[in-house]
């Protein structure tokens, strides 16, 4: 029989490298109602992976060992009984965990949607472009002529919400470290980037956007939250999509007034977005997503590390963490 590889977490350890090997395993045919493909990219979760492999992912209960990657692009080479809308050759992206860090993936049908051709940046929109479009309009509801803050403007999800903020007529305020990441997000259209290296984000908030924040999207937590939690608008609303400055899982134990305060007499909302409890809504945003780029109004940016093969996946987790990669992480598994 034939085999394939993929990236298996064996063991809980500190990190994902610690924690995970690469394993072969049985090839088998697609079963009614499956699809074989053969995956040609991997778009890298690194905190998400970090988090599994410390077994502090508190939405995901993990079994040992469990194949690994939530994002991948691949091309249809089997189709089982009762798929008449995929064929051999079509291009198709999935968002589902276990399906990225592997060679091969045979899954239900639902579980692919197809894309154009097996270019990379159908697999950053598909994922990363639609979770983009949920966190700033299906949950942030922004709006033309508001203020949107993000943080990690950047990153591989931060520079796509900024372009669709500034497309949709919203003053961008952009958080990034450094000043090649400033001036990325500056070119994508930000209206003022916010360098935390060298600036606080709480003084200029304060004193440049106070109680001027319509939307804030913050990816990171800890002092940028509070930043952006003490300058909300009224009516205004902090969108949590994610803690990377805590990577424990944990939550941050902290003496502070209750956000209670901060809030009500503003009638301003903090809100979770967590994407994959809005899978009803990905087919709309994607439309969009897809749209705005076939039009040449949105671009995909990767980081420009390249990582080849099941084994680069570990560097790439690595490279996201450190906080220097900018824009979409992948690995090549051609």
């Amino acid at each position: 029989m034939a085999t394939y590889q993929a990236v298996q977490l064996a063991r809980f350890g500190e990190s994902f490298r610690d924690a995970a090997d690469i394993v072969d395993l049985d090839l088998r045919s697609p079963q009614p109602g499956e699809v074989r493909v053969r995956n040609q990219y991997a778009g890298v979760n690194g905190i998400f992976d970090t988090q599994i492999a410390r077994n502090a992912v508190d939405y995901v209960k993990i079994g040992l060992p469990t194949l690994t990657g939530v994002e991948a692009l691949g091309i249809v080479e089997a189709v089982g009984e009762g798929v008449t809308d995929l064929t051999p050759g079509d291009a198709v992206v999935t968002t589902r965990f276990p399906g990225g860090y592997r060679q091969y993936n045979v899954a239900p049908r639902d579980h692919f949607v197809q894309v154009a051709d097996a270019t990379p940046e159908w697999l950053a929109l598909a994922s990363t472009g639609v979770s983009a479009w949920m966190a700033l309009f299906h949950v942030g509801a922004a709006q033309p002529g508001e203020v949107v803050a993000i943080s990690a403007a950047a990153g591989g999800l931060g520079h796509l919400i900024v372009q669709l903020a500034a497309l949709k007529g919203c003053e961008v305020v952009a958080v990034c470290g450094g000043s090649v990441k400033s001036d990325f997000a500056r070119g994508l259209g930000a209206a003022r980037v916010i360098d935390y290296r060298t600036e606080s984000v709480a003084e200029v908030l304060a004193r440049e956007y106070p109680s001027r924040l319509d939307v804030a999207i913050d990816t990171v937590s800890g002092e940028i939250f509070d930043a952006f939690l003490e300058n909300v608008a009224p009516h205004g609303r902090v969108v949590v999509g994610g803690a990377a400055a805590d990577l424990e899982g944990r939550p941050e134990i902290v003496t502070a007034p209750r956000i209670a305060h901060k809030l009500y007499y503003k009638g301003a909302s903090v809100r979770g977005f967590m994407n994959g409890l809005l899978s009803p809504f990905w087919p709309s945003a994607r439309q969009e997503v897809f749209e705005l780029y076939r039009a040449g109004k949105l671009k995909v940016r990767f980081d420009d590390e390249r990582f080849v093969g099941l084994s680069g996946v570990f560097d790439a987790v690595e490279r996201l963490l450190s906080g220097r990669s900018m824009g979409k992480v992948i690995v090549d598994l051609r």
